[in-house]
């Protein structure tokens, strides 16, 4: 066993470009390729320690310095030659994998190209393979010829889940082999992030609360740590360094963003405290300057309060109407009844990209596109679709995108408004202050074009800074192998939850993000919250901030797990086998 252990601390320590090195026995271990797939009875390896983090990784093609929780993790940058320290590329004492773009806190070099190919590939432990994954869909026993062949989803559409039969039990799938590359190792991702190491009434903890909040990446609390010991300034008004340094990095974060959602320019980008402040930013700005009596702003029965109390206020201080798009029993938008809904009188379309309650996905480019023909403007809220699925607010047209960063593995207190250049140059200030002027007398103040006019005073600059560095976390492993692990772990808990007697699942829509909201009869919800609770399992129960679409549905309350790429089916099991003990004494 100790030979195995050994071999296997090395396999897992040699990066590609790598020399591995050779077991006693003078075997020469291979470099990990798609045809490996790691077991789940064997315990993630952990590559010796170097004598120096400084040290780790000289020697090899590609001269990163990298942590050992990080290695496995994420794919690798394309070969480079080494450097001195300082001379292209991250110096061998940067400390993290995931590097920002600040002064002092250095990044791998812009012109570093990713080789999809040339890349640590191991499979995530737990998942079924695709093929299971079409029998599941069409309620074919595995090994069982299909009587209909299943459908493949759609290039791209990750979360597009068939409507599936009522299963006896819980699927047993095949564990030893996950047929499916996702281009991650999710036990090596869930040592990034300290928070899952928790136990909870004795317990591990098991985190499925996501939609409330995400956990953070020891890479973003390292960067804030950074921050506050080496670039904590004011920004943009003063000549010395840590200031140059503070500015550097919060204009680097405003960068990220800017990249991270596809947006033309960062100066589209406004920092605040979350999406709430972004919609009421919106809303007093913009909706105060272009929403009138008798005008009319269109929102769906899927939105977070967040997304309808701001348009009220607005509605009630300028005498303008909401108009509400339904949903059907699934809790998918009805497409031909937001058409009706559209007139000359419409001024604004807010919308959620994915529902905070639900799950649902909704069809938000063909939305913003029948909001502008109808000439109007379209506010879209990504607060629950930036960390799993890859947004382009550009090819979606929006005119308004706003999120929140404790959604995304950021901290809390962090949110992002994008909004069209022409829009923000015609927009007035919200807040009054510093920052945000070009010069003020007694008479008259002159204001900051944007994105500064619309950050008064100090901003929270080391919360935009972690912002930056959990977007690279999330780059550096990809959105799209977030997409398809996330799908698969979907498909897979729907069915688990599916088999507990009675249960009944709030939200089936065919295109759905990581939510499942449930009722349990004979059981309140708050006591199904109190026994997971117990288990070290953590789920939301209550309204989410979401009453009107659990009305659509006549309930008051749902039970919510919502899942990360984090969360694995193992985690999902506890879930099911607490909800079965639940359902036997009900």
């Amino acid at each position: 066993m100790g030979e195995l252990a050994r071999l296997a601390n090395a396999f897992f320590s040699a990066l590609p470009g790598q020399e591995v090195p050779e077991s006693s026995s003078g075997l020469q271990l291979a470099e990990p390729g798609p045809s490996v797939a790691p077991t789940p009875a064997a315990a993630p390896a952990v590559a010796p320690a170097p004598s120096a983090l400084s040290d780790f990784g000289r020697g090899s093609e590609a001269s990163y310095a990298v942590p050992q929780g990080y290695a496995a993790a994420v794919p690798q940058v394309s070969a480079v030659q080494p450097s001195a320290p300082g001379v292209g590329g991250a110096p061998v004492s940067s400390p993290y994998y995931f590097l920002g773009e600040s002064s002092a806190y250095h990044s791998a070099p812009a012109s570093a190209n990713v080789i999809a190919d040339d890349r640590v590939t191991a499979q995530s432990f737990g998942l079924p393979g695709e093929e299971a994954l079409r029998e599941l869909l069409i309620g074919t026993p595995r090994g069982s010829p299909a009587s209909t062949p299943a459908a493949a989803p759609a290039s791209g559409q990750y979360y597009f889940l068939e409507a599936t039969p009522r299963l006896e039990k819980a699927p047993d799938f095949d564990r030893q082999v996950a047929s499916r590359q996702h281009g991650f190792d999710v036990n090596a991702v869930r040592r990034d992030f300290p928070t899952l190491a928790e136990r909870v009434n004795g317990k591990p903890l098991i985190w499925l609360d996501n939609a409330a909040t995400t956990h953070k990446p020891q890479a973003v609390i390292d960067r804030i740590s950074y921050f506050y010991q080496h670039e904590n300034s004011n920004i943009h008004r003063a000549a010395h360094e840590l200031a140059a340094r503070a500015t550097d990095a919060y204009e680097a974060a405003r960068n990220k963003v800017a990249r991270f959602i596809g947006a033309a320019s960062p100066d589209e980008i406004i920092f605040v405290r979350g999406a709430t402040e972004a919609i009421n930013l919106v809303a007093n700005t913009w909706g105060r300057q272009n929403i009138g009596a008798e005008d009319e702003i269109v929102v769906s029965q899927l939105e977070h309060h967040a997304n309808i109390v701001p348009w009220q206020l607005l509605a009630a201080s300028v005498g303008a109407k909401i108009r509400v798009i339904p949903v059907d029993d699934s809790g998918q938008i009805l497409l031909d009844e937001y058409r009706k809904l559209l007139n000359s009188r419409t001024k604004l379309v807010a919308i959620t990209q994915v529902s905070n309650a639900l799950g649902t996905v909704t069809p938000v480019q063909e939305i913003v596109a029948l909001a502008h023909a109808a000439g109007a403007k379209a506010l879209v809220d990504g607060a629950q679709s930036v960390s799993h699925l890859r947004v382009n607010v550009q090819a979606l047209d929006a005119d308004f995108f706003v999120f929140s960063g404790h959604k995304v593995f950021a901290p809390t207190g962090i949110g992002v408004v994008y909004g069209k250049a022409a829009l923000l140059d015609a927009m007035p200030p919200w807040q009054g202050g510093g920052n945000m002027i070009a010069d003020v007398t007694f008479e008259k103040t002159l204001y900051q074009p944007a994105p500064n006019r619309f950050e008064a005073g100090t901003g929270n600059i080391a919360d935009a800074v972690g912002l930056g560095a959990a977007l690279d976390y999330v780059e550096r492993i990809g959105l799209d192998n977030i997409a398809r692990y996330e799908h698969d772990l979907l498909v897979y808990a729907t069915h688990g939850l599916q088999s507990v007697p009675g249960l009944r699942l709030i939200g089936t829509a065919a295109n759905k993000a990581s939510v499942l909201s449930f009722v349990l009869p004979g059981c309140r919800t708050e006591e199904v919250g109190k026994a997971l609770n117990q288990e070290g399992i953590a789920v939301r129960s209550g309204h989410h901030c979401a009453q009107p679409i659990l009305r659509r549905f006549g309930l008051e309350a749902t039970v919510r797990p919502s899942l990360a790429f984090y969360n694995t089916c193992e985690e999902v099991d506890k879930l099911v086998a607490v909800l079965h003990r639940l359902a036997k004494r009900s």
